[in-house]
Parts: structure tokens; sequence; C-alpha cells
């Protein structure tokens, strides 16, 4: 496997931990509305489970409501009994032509939570990121026994490889400290 393989195949590796990392902190409440938190949920939609915001337009017309305004008013009793059975955890409001998710404050006990759980999803992002690391030295190495490389070629690839876990990881704490920011905004 040539040396330029190794290197596409942890970066490609590391980005898609990087988006999950991103997405997985996108759908942590963080007291503000915001259309990512309705994005796992399904509604049915004349026999079919359909994605919300492909049955309704979602906006944000205060930082706390999250307004849901379904293209057939015949929508909003299935999209409000989906929301009820979802694990938002927010009674949705329905005035007949909208329905409103009013996001509660969150408590400070709260806050610390989310805080906790998006440090835990860092530092799974960044285990992730050193197995990609592993892997990938693991196969310079290997080049390295099999003599297709000298010592100091795999020495230097090394190196990069490390580079390259490093920029990652400073990626995932960047991510991570907007995150908290954003949860301890009161």
């Amino acid at each position: 496997m040539p040396i330029d393989e190794i290197l596409f195949e942890m970066e490609e590796k590391t980005e898609k931990t990087i988006e999950s990392f991103i997405s997985a902190l996108q759908s942590l409440r963080t007291g503000r509305a915001t259309p990512i938190l309705v994005d796992k949920i399904k509604v049915e939609s004349y026999g079919v489970m359909t994605p919300l915001k492909a049955v309704a337009s979602l906006s944000v017309p205060e930082p706390r409501i999250l307004a849901i305004q379904p293209w057939d008013k015949q929508m909003l009793a299935p999209i409000e009994k989906a929301i009820l059975a979802s694990d938002l955890g927010i009674t949705p409001a329905n005035d007949g032509d909208y329905i409103r998710l009013i996001m509660p404050e969150m408590t400070e006990d709260r806050r610390k939570d989310m805080v906790k759980l998006a440090r835990t999803r860092s530092e799974d992002a960044k285990v992730s990121i050193r197995n990609a690391r592993r892997d990938a030295n693991t196969q310079l190495k290997k080049l390295e026994r099999d003599k297709v490389i000298t010592e100091d070629e795999s020495k230097g690839h090394q190196k990069s490889v490390q580079d390259l876990t490093d920029q990652y990881i400073l990626k995932v704490e960047n991510i991570l400290q907007s995150k908290e920011k954003d949860i301890l905004e009161i």
C-alpha cells in the first residue's frame, strides 16, 4: 500500500470522526431553539414515515422558540403526535396554523451535565482519531519491515501522521470549546 494511500485513508477516517462529533454535539440542547433538534423526528404522512423537515417549514422566530408550519394543515396532528413520541421532552403548542416548541430555560445543573456529555463525546472522537493514527503507523511499520521503505522514511511519515493527529485533536478541542460556550451561555 503506497504511503499516500495510508495518509489519505487516515485523513478520511479522521474527517468522518470530526463530522460524527459535530453531528453528536448538534443534537445536544443548549437552551436555544434550532431546527437540528427535530432532525431525527419522523412523521407519518399518508402512510409513510417521513422526516419532519420534509412535511413542514421550520423557523426560529425567537431564540427559544422553534416554529413548525406544515405544508398541509392536516399534518398538524401527526406532527404533534411525533414530537410527543420523540425523546425531545418538549410539549408542542398547536395554534391551528403552527406548532411552536418553546425551549425551557436550562438549569445550571443541566448545563453542567450537557458540558460533561459534550466532553465525553470529544474524548470518544479523540480516541477514534488516535486509533486512525495507530492504524496508519502499523501500516508504515509493516512497509518498513517488508523493506519497501527505509527506517528514516518510516520515521518521517510517522511524524507526518502525528502532525495530522495533533491537528485533528486541536480541531476537536476548538469545536468542544465553542459548544461549551454555547451551552453555558444564559
